[in-house]
């Protein structure tokens, strides 16, 4: 009797790709870590001490943002995509995207020589590290991950996918207005974010695998924290403070020459037992 080949109805459709569904995607998933942090911050925040100490940045920040990454894989391996999410890209990079990756590097490598470390202290450095490391790796798993895997299988052109993949990842840093954020910082900041999104993509088309932006990624965030909260002076501190302004312009000018499409993976017919 032959084998039965026919995928589960979850697995089709999200097989079939689409904006809408990267869109519900990341609707659930950030839902879902609101709840989490919010469970965290509720439960065992109070053990964590003051706001900015090592064991509070890693309880309020770090511990929900891994727990939703571990949501995501556990997301990816129910519907078989874990190997094509971690495997190589299916298109190949072009030279002048390694730019994109130099950017966003020299800036953070400006930013951590720029900062106070005596002020900052080993164990808070240490702390956003870690928590960076889970940041950069659910932010671009959905992000450059999911989105990006959606979208190619939806059919649509590269220059789409980096649109869609940066937008959506800029639309989720947009909520902070709702945590009282201020609304000209939170329009900075998703012009920003939108603009490092691209060169993400880009890091993952050059290197052709999604582990290189998880760690990029992962190298900016506490940069950018840690230089926010513990500045120094150093000769590289000018271009530390001009390090977000060089990547919007970076990721806005390379979108424009994206380009290239992926065919889109069709599902094969079930093959049923006669």
């Amino acid at each position: 009797m032959p084998e039965q080949n026919v995928s589960s109805p979850w697995k089709r459709f999200w097989d079939r790709g689409g904006f809408w569904k990267a869109l519900l995607l990341a609707a659930a998933y950030y839902a879902l870590y609101q709840l989490i942090a919010v469970g965290v911050f509720f439960s065992i925040g109070q053990l964590g001490g003051p706001a900015g100490s090592p064991l509070n940045v890693l309880l309020t920040t770090g511990l929900p943002i891994a727990l939703g990454g571990v949501l995501l894989v556990a997301f990816a391996w129910s519907i078989g995509w874990l190997r094509e999410l971690f495997g190589p890209q299916p298109i190949r990079g072009r030279g002048w995207m390694w730019i994109a990756v130099a950017v966003v590097l020299i800036t953070n490598i400006a930013r951590f020589a720029s900062l106070d470390y005596a002020a900052a202290g080993f164990a808070v450095v240490a702390a956003w590290l870690l928590t960076s490391l889970f940041i950069g790796f659910a932010e671009e798993l959905l992000t450059r991950g999911f989105v990006v895997n959606l979208m190619r299988r939806a059919g649509h052109s590269e220059i789409v996918v980096a649109v869609a993949s940066a937008g959506i990842f800029a639309a989720m840093h947009a909520a902070n207005a709702f945590g009282g954020q201020p609304l000209l910082a939170t329009a900075l900041q998703v012009g920003y974010t939108f603009a490092f999104g691209i060169c993400m993509y880009l890091a993952l088309r050059v290197t052709g695998n999604i582990i290189w932006p998880i760690l990029l990624h992962a190298s900016t965030d506490p940069s950018i924290f840690l230089l926010s909260a513990y500045p120094g002076a150093g000769p590289l501190t000018p271009l530390a403070g001009l390090g977000n302004i060089v990547v919007v312009i970076t990721g806005l000018v390379l979108l424009i020459f994206i380009r290239g499409r992926v065919t889109a993976k069709t599902e094969p017919a079930p093959q049923f037992a006669s």
